[in-house]
């Protein structure tokens, strides 16, 4: 988290995993099983990173910012609606990190020029960056390392999950209307914007790759290989257009991060059998009666935020064994995916989109991002939880 002189975050990753070896914490056989585990998943992840970074150097996201700009008239509640939808779409479809690394900057400058205030306009991207990333398997690392312990087919966890994603979304939009009522009440502004054309190829492109994920298990299909495809054919367009350079199809994968998953995974084996699997186990329930469904989103949230959500999701399914309650699953996924958004150290979106914001003038306040996460995240979480077991 502290990352100094900018290291990635493998730098210790990889050492720990060293250390938990040598003292043997943990066996080689077991590491190398829980790597093996993951594998698939980190493909997929490189995949989706790279799709977002193609997709922004397509243009995908200024024209997002101009289609924002156009249809909100300076009408600062309903940018704010507006950025609702962007930002949940986009992290549903792109995962939460492409909301924070690249529609946060375009919200940022949509905002500066309607020259109203940024505030509540960027909060919803990172508070949607980590409550609107429960719809779809491929929206957040977390599903994905969940999904398939869950025995549920991609459409059968879109359809338990989309009725809590929106009602998710509607708590939080109601607590960002009174949180920031004061913003909220500045006149419309009527600057001069400039229309840009949608980048059609581009759009279809990842129209066509969300048909894939939900159709492709039907034919043997595995995710990763949809999103490999759609970067795959991403990549020789902006290429061919010199929009990027060769190295960058590998670095924008994010080789380093994905190092660093399968390191802490390492680490979080030997955390799991000596200090806090023994606890879990006892406390998390096995069956999906209502108050045991919001124990258990209650007890994945804290952990998020004690431990950061994507270690404490590993510990977690360790926790629950290899073939947990869907429901019970599901009301994890639910906690560290909303959890987060109460703390700073809840989520790694969070704390790149705290970077992003890193410029003078812009740098978020701890105590107003606490206060606004102290309001929507029990409000969110009690009510995804609750919808969940009525749907499930």
């Amino acid at each position: 988290m502290v990352r100094p002189r900018g290291l990635p975050e493998a730098v210790v990753a990889v050492p720990a995993a060293g250390v938990v070896l040598a003292l043997g914490l943990t066996s080689p056989a077991e590491a190398g099983r829980r790597v093996a585990e993951i594998l698939p998943t980190m493909g997929f992840l490189a995949a989706i990173l790279l799709v977002g970074h193609l997709a922004a150097a397509e243009g995908v996201f200024t024209w997002l910012g101009g289609e924002l700009a156009e249809i909100c008239r300076g009408r600062p509640r309903r940018l704010l609606v507006l950025t609702f939808v962007a930002a949940a779409a986009v992290t549903a479809v792109l995962s939460l990190d492409a909301t924070v690394v690249l529609l946060t900057p375009v919200v940022l400058a949509t905002s500066e020029k309607l020259r109203l205030t940024a505030r509540p306009h960027v909060y919803a991207c990172v508070h949607l960056a980590n409550s609107a990333s429960t719809l779809f398997p491929v929206s957040n690392l977390t599903n994905l390392l969940a999904f398939a312990a869950s025995g549920l087919t991609f459409a059968g966890f879109t359809a338990l999950m989309a009725l809590p994603w929106l009602v998710t979304i509607a708590v939080e939009l109601g607590a960002f209307a009174w949180f920031f009522r004061t913003d909220l009440r500045q006149p419309a502004t009527r600057p001069a914007y400039e229309h840009r054309q949608a980048p059609k190829f581009t759009l279809i492109v990842l129209a066509v790759m969300l048909v894939g994920f939900a159709t492709g298990q039907l034919v043997h299909v595995e995710p990763a290989w949809v999103a490999a495809l759609a970067a795959l054919v991403l990549a020789v367009r902006a290429l061919a257009e010199r929009r990027i350079r060769p190295w960058q199809v590998l670095t924008e994968a994010s080789p380093l991060l994905i190092l660093f998953v399968l390191a802490l995974a390492v680490v979080v084996e030997a955390v799991d059998g000596h200090v806090l699997g023994g606890l879990l186990r006892t406390v998390l329930p096995d069956t999906a009666g209502l108050p045991q469904l919001l124990l258990t989103a209650a007890v994945a949230a804290v952990l998020a935020n004690l431990v950061n959500n994507l270690p404490a999701t590993l510990i977690l399914l360790s926790a629950l064994g290899a073939h947990p309650d869907p429901g019970v699953l599901l009301a994890v996924l639910l906690g560290v995916n909303i959890g987060p958004n109460a703390t700073y150290l809840g989520s790694l979106a969070t704390l790149l989109w705290r970077r992003v914001l890193s410029r003078p003038g812009h740098r978020p306040a701890t105590g107003e991002f606490l206060r606004l996460g102290a309001l929507t995240t029990p409000l969110s979480l009690v009510a995804a939880t609750c919808v969940l077991w009525l749907v499930r």
